[in-house]
């Protein structure tokens, strides 16, 4: 099952090409290609919302990849940790976004 997150913005444009730059390069670290894919934008009050939604494959390798990082965040379940590990990166990536998981 594919992981859902909302994703929204202040700066659309240049957050979306971040995002896929950054997710480019996680892929080629983990070794997947196509692994993950957008929805159509919204925008509502001078933020835009879409949603970024992962492969079980994407996810699962980053999750190996970095599983030292992941356990060092004191959240309850896996899918916090991916939230946030996932927030994170993008962040220091420079992307100017917030990220909630949708179940």
């Amino acid at each position: 099952m594919d992981t859902i997150f909302e994703v929204s913005t202040k700066n659309y444009g240049d957050d979306l090409l971040l995002i896929k730059k950054t997710l480019s390069h996680m892929e080629t670290l983990v070794g997947v290609s196509d692994g993950y894919f957008f929805s159509e934008p919204a925008s509502k009050f001078g933020w835009t919302f879409f949603k970024l939604s992962f492969k079980p494959t994407l996810q699962s390798r980053i999750e190996e990849k970095f599983a030292d990082m992941l356990n060092k965040y004191k959240l309850n379940n896996r899918s916090q940790k991916f939230t946030t590990f996932m927030t994170d990166y993008f962040h220091s990536k420079g992307c100017n976004i917030r990220i909630k998981i949708l179940d």
